[in-house]
């Protein structure tokens, strides 16, 4: 092991429950302000959520192992009437507009849950492991350090400042980064 995978689950872990993470940004929401749009192009706080939690579990779960992701494993598109197989990539808007999540607090535990499950696997993964090309719809073809640092940090990042601005144009107390 490197200093990579060190790094990658500490900002990984961050992302999903540190100070200034998803789950908190989300866990003293209202229903209605979590189902807030900032746009009327804009998705809802909630879905940005959802998604940045659902893309982490299916990549380090799905792609990485061939394994059920936590989403599964718990049964919660059951449980939140909610896609079992969609993590809301290419989703039309309409869709994604219309989806209704479950109470902050319930969708935060499960983005507490994905970090739980996750973070020890990257601690875990080898040079070699994270160097292996893969291939990632809908990016296509790359390592699954790329996907690491695509679509679990970069992209989870991205969704995290746009709950930031929502949270504020709510009136919400901004996050401090």
């Amino acid at each position: 092991m490197t200093l990579l995978q060190p790094f990658l689950a500490r900002y990984v872990r961050d992302l999903f429950v540190g100070t200034n993470s998803l789950t908190a940004a989300i866990a003293d929401l209202t229903p209605d302000e979590l189902h807030a749009r900032p746009h009327a192009d804009a998705n809802s706080i909630g879905f940005d959520a959802w998604h940045v939690f659902r893309t982490a579990d299916n990549i380090v779960h799905f792609v990485f192992h061939r394994e059920p992701p936590v989403w599964r494993q718990q049964g919660l598109a059951e449980a939140w009437d909610l896609p079992r197989n969609v993590q809301g990539t290419g989703l039309p808007p309409a869709e994604a507009y219309a989806m209704r999540f479950p109470e902050a607090q319930a969708l935060a535990g499960y983005g507490r849950a994905v970090a739980a499950a996750i973070v020890p696997r990257i601690e875990a993964m080898d040079d070699a492991f994270l160097a292996e090309a893969i291939e990632m719809p809908p990016l296509g073809a790359t390592t699954r350090l790329g996907a690491l640092g695509t679509s679990v940090l970069t992209h989870g990042y991205a969704h995290l400042g746009h709950i930031a601005l929502a949270r504020t144009l709510l009136g919400r107390p901004s996050l401090t980064f």
